[in-house]
C-alpha cells in the first residue's frame, strides 16, 4: 500500500525501525552506467596505479538554489562555515535536525553569485528544498532527479572524476596545458575538446583528481576526449559495480540514517516528505537492531564531520551540537576484517547444513543504510555502516562509528555479520545465521594517501 506522506506511512507501521528493516527496497542504485567496463579488480586498481574516470552523471540528485537570500537559507541549516564562501570553491555541506542528528550530507558549489547547487544523495536536499519552501526567503530552487527516479538518462549536467597518479597527466594531455595548481575544493574552468569544462579539484578515492562538469549534450564529446588523451596512461572507466567502494579508502561514509523520524518538529518536515521519497523506502539492514529509530542517528562527531562544525552562525540544531562538541562519544574509523573469518562465511556456500550471510563483491552492502554491530568482551562498542572489499588492500574493509575509547589503531573488536532470526523480509536478505568475524580497528581514511597527502590539514 502507497501511502502519501513519509508521516502516514510511519503511522501505518509497527515503528519506524520495522518500516525500514523490511522495505522491499535493497542497496543504494547506480544506475545507467554499466556494472563493469572490464573487471572490478582492475578497475580498483586503476585509482591506485594509473587513472580511473567515474561517470557520477547518474546516481546523485543536483539541486540548484538561486537568488539573494540562497546563502541565508543554505546557512541556517548547514553546521559549516559560510563567513569566506567564495566564488567557484565548494564544500561538503552538511545539515542536521534539531537534535544536532545528521539529516544528510551533499557536496555544495558556489557557482556564482547568489548561485548555488547541492549535489548529492537526496536526504539533504529533500531538507534544503523543504525548508526553502516554507520559509521567507528571496531565492528558488530547480531539482533534477537522479536517473534511479527520472528514467529517461538526460541530466542537466555530466559529471565525471578523473582520478590516480595519473590524473594530472591525463589533464595536461587533454586540455593541451599545463594543469594550474588548483586548491582543494577549489574550481577552474579548463577546455576540452573544444567544450567549456568546470573543475573541481576534489578526490572520491583519497588520490589527486578532478571533478569534471558541464551541460549534457557536451558529455559525450568530454568523457571520449578524456578515454583517448588517457589511452597510454593506463585510464580506465570504472563502472557501477566498482565505483561505490572507491568510499571504503577515502573514507566517506555514504548512507547515515536520516535522522527525520521521531521528533514533533520534524513532523511538518514527515508531512512535507512523499510516500516514495528515499526516506520513505529506504532499507535499513544488518545485525544492529534496536526498538528505538534515535539508536540509529548519528552526530557529525560520529560521521568525522566535527572539523566542519563552526558555531560562528545560527544553524538548526547549534544548541545540541555545541554540547555534543564537548565529549564526542564516538570516532569514525576503518575496520579491517579478519581474512580467515571472511573465509569460513564463503566456505559456507560449498558445505550443507547452517548458512551464513552472503558477503557479495566488492560491494557487500545488501540494503540502504546498512547497520551492523560492533562488539567487544560481549558489549556492543559501534556500528559498521559501509562494507566492501579492497584488492587495493587485499582487505574487506567497513567504516564504522565505534565508542572513543575503542577508537585506537590496532584494537580488536568483531563485527556481527548478517541479521537476527534468520534475517527480516527483504528480497536481498536470504535465510541465514550471524557470523562473527574479527576485525581490527585502523584510521579512517584507511589508504595511505587519503589519510597523509590527499587533503591539506
Amino acid at each position: 500500500m502507497s501511502h502519501e506522506n513519509l508521516e502516514q506511512a510511519l503511522r501505518a507501521a509497527k515503528s519506524p525501525v520495522e518500516m525500514l528493516r523490511n522495505s522491499q527496497i535493497g542497496p543504494y542504485a547506480f544506475p545507467v552506467v554499466p556494472s563493469e567496463f572490464t573487471n572490478w579488480r582492475d578497475e580498483q586498481r586503476s585509482w591506485r596505479e594509473t587513472c580511473a574516470l567515474f561517470d557520477q552523471s547518474h546516481h546523485m540528485t543536483d539541486l540548484y538554489i538561486e537568488g539573494p537570500d540562497a546563502l541565508k537559507l543554505i546557512s541556517a541549516l548547514g553546521v559549516n562555515t559560510f563567513s569566506n564562501f567564495r566564488v567557484d570553491t565548494a564544500k561538503q555541506f552538511v545539515a542536521c535536525n534539531h537534535d544536532g542528528h545528521v539529516i544528510g550530507d551533499a557536496i555544495l558549489f558556489h557557482l556564482a553569485a547568489n548561485s548555488f547547487v547541492l549535489v548529492g544523495r537526496p536526504p539533504a536536499l529533500n531538507w534544503v528544498q523543504y525548508n526553502l519552501e516554507g520559509g521567507q526567503y528571496n531565492a528558488k530552487a530547480e531539482r533534477h532527479e537522479r536517473s534511479f527516479v527520472n528514467k529517461t538518462g538526460a541530466r542537466r549536467c555530466y559529471r565525471y572524476q578523473v582520478q590516480g597518479p595519473n590524473a594530472k597527466k591525463v589533464m595536461e594531455k587533454v586540455t593541451g596545458k599545463p594543469v594550474p595548481d588548483i586548491k582543494f575544493f577549489n574550481m577552474d574552468v579548463f577546455e576540452i575538446a573544444g567544450c567549456k569544462v568546470r573543475a573541481l579539484r576534489h578526490g572520491m578515492v583519497g588520490q589527486p583528481g578532478w571533478e569534471l562538469f558541464g551541460p549534457w549534450p557536451d558529455g559525450d564529446r568530454v568523457r571520449d576526449a578524456i578515454v583517448e588523451a588517457g589511452r597510454e596512461l593506463g585510464i580506465r572507466k570504472v563502472g557501477a559495480r566498482t565505483y561505490p567502494t572507491s568510499t571504503l579508502e577515502s573514507g566517506w561514509i555514504p548512507s547515515p540514517v536520516p535522522a527525520v523520524y521521531s521528533g514533533e518538529l520534524m513532523k511538518p518536515y514527515r508531512e512535507w516528505l512523499k510516500g516514495t521519497s528515499y526516506e520513505a523506502t529506504a532499507s535499513l539492514g544488518g545485525s544492529f537492531v534496536s526498538k528505538n529509530i534515535e539508536s540509529y542517528y548519528l552526530t557529525p562527531y560520529d560521521l568525522g564531520y566535527g572539523g566542519f562544525v563552526r558555531f560562528d552562525h545560527e544553524f538548526i540544531g547549534r544548541a545540541a551540537l555545541e554540547k555534543a562538541a564537548k565529549k564526542p562519544k564516538r570516532q569514525k574509523v576503518t575496520l579491517v576484517w579478519n581474512g580467515d573469518d571472511v573465509d569460513k562465511v564463503f566456505s559456507k556456500l560449498f558445505h550443507a547444513g547452517k548458512f551464513s550471510k552472503y558477503i557479495d563483491l566488492p560491494l557487500a552492502n545488501y540494503a540502504t543504510l546498512p547497520f551492523d554491530k560492533i562488539v567487544k568482551n560481549g558489549k556492543t562498542v559501534g556500528v559498521s555502516t559501509y562494507t566492501g572489499y579492497s584488492f587495493n588492500e587485499r582487505s574487506m574493509l567497513s567504516l564504522a562509528c565505534i565508542d572513543v575509547k575503542h577508537a585506537k589503531p590496532g584494537t580488536k573488536v568483531s563485527v556481527v555479520w548478517g541479521e537476527d532470526s534468520g534475517g527480516t523480509k527483504k528480497p536481498t536478505v536470504e535465510r541465514h545465521n550471524q557470523a562473527t568475524i574479527r576485525a581490527t580497528v585502523q584510521p579512517a581514511p584507511y589508504g595511505e594517501t587519503a589519510r597523509t597527502a590527499y587533503r591539506p590539514r
